[in-house]
């Protein structure tokens, strides 16, 4: 983060979670394959179903507790020019 500290919100913790669940789902369908349970071939598309999901809850998760970067606060309103006669 900008100010040193990590972001303990639920959507910064599952920011991660991409690689390695992608990761386990191919390790299984290989898995399935050496046990001649199912083929590669036909099961690939959880690959794409498992991306989904996670997806789904990055960014479903709460933001409460993001320490992360803040908007840039916004100047204070001016009052409008007088009208020109």
């Amino acid at each position: 983060m900008a100010n040193g500290t990590i972001c303990t919100c639920k959507r910064c913790s599952r920011r991660g979670l991409m690689g390695p669940v992608v990761l386990i789902t191919i390790g299984v369908l290989f898995l399935l394959q050496q046990m001649h349970v199912a083929s590669f071939n036909r099961l690939w598309p959880v690959i794409l179903l498992v991306i989904g999901v996670v997806k789904l809850l990055q960014e479903t998760a709460s933001t409460e507790g993001h320490t992360g970067s803040q908007p840039p606060p916004q100047p204070p309103s001016q009052s409008p020019p007088p009208p020109v006669s």
